[in-house]
């Protein structure tokens, strides 16, 4: 697997995230023993960068992961997240200074580690100015619990603002041929100050597969079945970007997973994406991305592929993405 550097923090191009192994999709909630084999399979493949949040479960994400990597940390970035819970007693999200320092000590304990590599401020809370919630991140860092800085679904003037009071070393957001938003303000941010770009549902949300045609197959609370991309018809408009993929992908010998994650890393070795999955044969087809050189030709055609019809979350969760 090859590698690359944010800000001095060495991640596998192709991370892991971990998120869908306790909520959300289909396949959540699969027995330990197999998750745990699933991540295991992931790290002997080289995958050195597992992503996890307190939210998750919540909390039964992080203790997945620290049983996942006991006895194997060393060879780990364990990246996890904070901010939406709150430990204070405050409704919704809490970014202050007490609540970070109550999460971080939850999230060591669960991970059963004594540092945290990336420590992610998962939404930017409206409540708290960046600047105090990096002066307490920056203590963290001083005291040794955290090595690295990282913000989720972050704008470009909170990210300029938070990385002058320390430097962050990776952003993450969602990312993938049928989410670019990140390539018209973001990324050329992150470019200027050296900051890595971690995507998030490099898949889009499992669609760029190509196994989902419908909704048929998915849990019923499968989250999947209200995102306005799925959902009021549009999935079955959107069905032409896969399609597309799909092509390119029959042509190389390859499947059309293999080919959204390699259009990413071809967009920059700044660029490490966290595809999520439950199943270890997955896993495999993943990381095979890595291997894959898109011609100029294949990542011309894919970059001219029409965006996605459809909001990417429902009007409550865009409103907590900080624009």
């Amino acid at each position: 697997m090859k590698s690359t550097s944010f800000g001095g923090l060495e991640v596998s191009r192709i991370g892991f995230g971990a998120m869908g192994m306790s909520m959300f999709y289909t396949g959540a909630g699969r027995p330990e023993a197999e998750s745990i084999r699933t991540i295991h399979r992931a790290l002997d493949l080289g995958v050195t960068h597992i992503d996890t949040a307190e939210l998750y479960g919540p909390y039964v994400n992080e203790e997945l992961v620290g049983k996942a990597v006991k006895g194997r940390r060393d060879g780990v970035v364990v990246a996890t997240k904070f901010g939406l819970i709150s430990h204070t007693g405050r409704p919704g999200q809490d970014s202050s200074p007490a609540s970070v320092r109550v999460a971080v000590e939850g999230s060591l304990r669960r991970l059963g580690t004594d540092h945290i590599d990336l420590y992610y401020q998962h939404r930017v809370d409206p409540e708290v100015p960046i600047e105090e919630t990096f002066g307490t991140l920056a203590e963290l860092v001083a005291e040794g619990k955290v090595l690295h800085l990282g913000l989720s679904e972050a704008s470009a003037a909170t990210i300029r603002r938070a990385h002058a009071v320390h430097p962050v070393t990776a952003v993450q957001t969602e990312y993938s041929l049928w989410t670019r938003d990140p390539e018209a303000e973001i990324l050329p941010v992150l470019r200027e100050l050296g900051i890595g770009l971690v995507p998030y549902s490099p898949l889009g949300h499992g669609f760029l597969t190509g196994n989902i045609r419908s909704l048929d197959g998915l849990d019923a609370d499968d989250w999947r079945r209200t995102n306005p991309r799925f959902a009021d018809g549009n999935l079955e408009r959107n069905l032409a970007i896969v399609d597309e993929v799909k092509a390119i992908a029959d042509e190389d010998g390859a499947t059309p997973a293999q080919v959204a994650l390699a259009w990413l890393l071809a967009q920059g070795d700044d660029i490490a994406p966290i595809p999520g999955t439950t199943r270890a044969a997955r896993v495999e087809e993943n990381v095979a991305a890595a291997d894959i050189g898109l011609t100029e030709s294949q990542v011309d055609r894919l970059n001219a592929l029409r965006p996605a019809v459809g909001e990417r979350f429902d009007p409550g969760n865009m409103a907590a993405i900080d624009r």
